[in-house]
Parts: structure tokens; C-alpha cells; sequence
């Protein structure tokens, strides 16, 4: 027969390789072409080839050679893909029980991994990836690993929080946000006081909060009298009630997260002209400070402990307290000399 014309093997809109294009790899393999020329000719990515030479070739390890066998390739690649699949942990005892001791012990699944590749180097069949372990936790109610999960895993979640896309999420508020990347750049390097970042700490079930203020460039904190509502309007009025007490050039502006407690925001920037920037979500370190700060208040107002108990006049000692406190990062000046010498300066 004379020698059929060669051209490109048209693609369907599988993204799986077919049989045609594994007959077409294996002959244009024999004629020595190289991966991107014949993943041009088949409209895939050159890994994409390299991957399945790699995966689905046939290794002589007498000779040390391979050779690839496009039906056979085929073969391999339809065993693999029936769904689902057993686990690597499911299918091993010896592994099974491996990572159930450093369970025990309270290990977090990517030190397990890190252990298992010491502890068998040389046995790849003892090796997986951390997310070989979630997965198997997450699914434990199978009996993969005999474990309550709450146990097993130290954010205590028995089961996985889902992660949406940024695209994906739906505006948070009726008013429009000014986010973070539109603050001016005189907030980030705290060279100007007045900047304030915020939040709120959540008393027991939720059911009482506390305001917190800490304006950046001197660690200064204020804290909000919450007792009974922490919704928008009860917010939205003790942050104005609040910083009309401050000189106007200590009250430049004003970083929050994402909470539904800032959904007034917009009037509470007309009745004090200043604006609020917004962090990304799931970002509090773009509130280092306040962050810190809510934590060196959790000595004041443990969690799971009900914040509507603090009068007033508590809360104003308590953030004298932290106010005269010496600061490592303030060169062990407390927040209040240091927002002394500003104001002294600045009149």
C-alpha cells in the first residue's frame, strides 16, 4: 500500500489523549521527531506528550531502554481512569498505621509526610504528598483512619472550609468599598499619625463584642462599648461617638476588615469625613497591628466569656493599661508618651 499522507491529527474537544493521537505519537516517535514538533502536529501542549511517554512507556530495565506501544499505552491509561479510586493510604496497612502513630502524637499532616520521607527513603510507596493525608481525614467516616477527626487535626474542623475565588464572591455591602490598594501610601510606612485600624472581639455565642481602635503609628488603643448590639447602626454609632473625641489630625482614616458590623460605613465617613479602606478577605495581616493588639486583649476578655459584663469605666482602664505599656517596636516608649510627643510637636 502506498504510504499514507501525513498531516495533523485533528483534536476533539476531549482533553484526554484518543487512541489516533497515541498511534500518531508512536509513529512519529520512530521517526525521531521531537515533543514540540509532534505536539504541534496534535494541537497539545508539549508537556502534555512528555507526560504521557513518561507515564504510559514501557521500560526495559535489562537493557535500560524504553519503547512506547500506542494500544498499550491506551490500555494503561483507561485502567487509571475509572473513578473513584482507592486511596494510597487505604491500600497500605504498614502506611496506615505509620500515620496514625504521628496522629497520636499530635503531628499536622505535612510533618507526617516530612517524617515518612526520613524515615523510608528509599521506599517510595511510603511516601505521600499532605493532601493525601487531609483527604483521608475528611473521609474518615469511611474507615480509612479509625480517628475523630476533631482530634486529629488542630483547627478542629471535621469538615473543610471552602475557599471561593475572588471573582466569585458576591459585593458585601450595598455601598460601595474603598479597598486597601486605593489607601494612600502615607498609611502604610506610619510615618503620619491618625490612621486607625479596626475590629471587633466576639463575646460569648456571639452574643456581645468589644470595639477595638489602634491607630498605627503610635499603637495607641481606644475600645468601643458594645454591650448589648454589635449589628452596623450600634457600630456604626460608637466609632463616630468615638473618634469626634480625637483632634482632627488623628483622624485621618480608618482600615477594617470585611465584617458585616461596617455595613454603614459610608454614613458613618459623612458624619466624620473620614474614609474607611476595606482589606481583601481573608487577609488580617494587612491589620498586623490590630490583629496583635486583639490578642494582647484576649488577657483582659478571655474567648467564650460574655463581654457585656464590662462597664464603661473597665474598658477605659484597660486600654490606659495597654496605653502605658513599653513597646519593643515603639523603642520601648508606651503608645502614650509616644502619641504625647506627636501632638507636642505638632502644636
Amino acid at each position: 500500500m502506498p504510504p499514507a499522507p501525513r498531516g495533523a491529527v485533528v483534536c476533539g474537544p476531549s482533553r484526554y489523549l484518543r487512541e489516533d493521537e497515541r498511534i500518531h505519537i508512536a509513529d512519529r516517535l520512530r521517526e525521531k521527531a521531537t515533543m514540540r514538533q509532534i505536539a504541534a502536529e496534535l494541537g497539545r501542549s508539549p508537556s502534555t506528550i512528555s507526560r504521557e511517554i513518561r507515564r504510559n512507556r514501557t521500560v526495559l530495565h535489562d537493557y535500560g531502554t524504553w519503547y512506547y506501544r500506542p494500544h498499550a499505552a491506551q490500555a494503561r491509561a483507561d485502567a487509571r481512569r475509572p473513578r473513584p479510586k482507592d486511596r494510597k493510604i487505604s491500600r497500605s496497612g504498614e502506611l496506615r498505621t505509620a500515620i496514625q502513630e504521628m496522629l497520636d502524637e499530635k503531628w499536622s499532616p505535612e510533618q507526617i509526610c516530612q517524617a515518612l520521607r526520613t524515615r523510608f527513603p528509599d521506599r517510595p510507596e511510603m511516601h505521600v504528598v499532605h493532601e493525601t493525608v487531609y483527604q483521608t481525614l475528611y473521609l474518615q467516616g469511611r474507615g480509612e483512619l479509625r480517628r475523630e477527626l476533631a482530634g486529629a487535626l488542630r483547627s478542629g474542623r471535621a469538615r473543610r472550609k471552602p475557599r471561593r475565588q475572588a471573582q466569585q464572591r458576591q459585593p458585601r455591602y450595598s455601598h460601595p468599598m474603598v479597598m486597601i490598594s486605593d489607601r494612600p501610601a502615607e498609611v502604610e510606612d506610619r510615618a503620619v499619625p491618625g490612621h486607625w485600624e479596626g475590629d471587633l472581639i466576639i463575646g460569648k455565642n456571639s452574643g456581645s463584642a468589644i470595639g477595638t481602635l489602634v491607630e498605627r503609628s503610635t499603637r495607641y488603643v481606644m475600645l468601643l462599648h458594645l454591650p448589648a448590639d454589635h449589628g452596623a447602626e450600634a457600630v456604626r454609632d460608637a466609632l463616630t461617638s468615638t473618634v469626634t473625641t480625637l483632634p482632627s489630625r488623628l483622624a485621618r482614616s480608618l482600615t477594617w476588615d470585611q465584617g458585616s458590623e461596617m455595613g454603614r460605613h459610608h454614613e458613618f465617613t459623612l458624619a466624620t469625613d473620614i474614609p474607611v479602606y476595606f482589606c481583601d478577605p481573608a487577609s488580617p495581616w494587612q491589620r498586623g497591628s490590630n490583629e496583635n493588639t486583639n490578642g494582647l486583649l484576649r488577657q483582659y476578655f478571655p474567648k467564650g466569656t460574655d463581654l457585656s459584663d464590662h462597664t464603661p469605666e473597665h474598658l477605659l482602664a484597660v486600654a490606659d493599661q495597654l496605653n502605658r505599656r513599653p513597646r519593643k517596636t515603639l523603642g520601648w516608649e508606651t503608645p502614650a508618651e509616644r502619641l504625647a510627643k506627636l501632638l507636642a510637636t505638632a502644636s
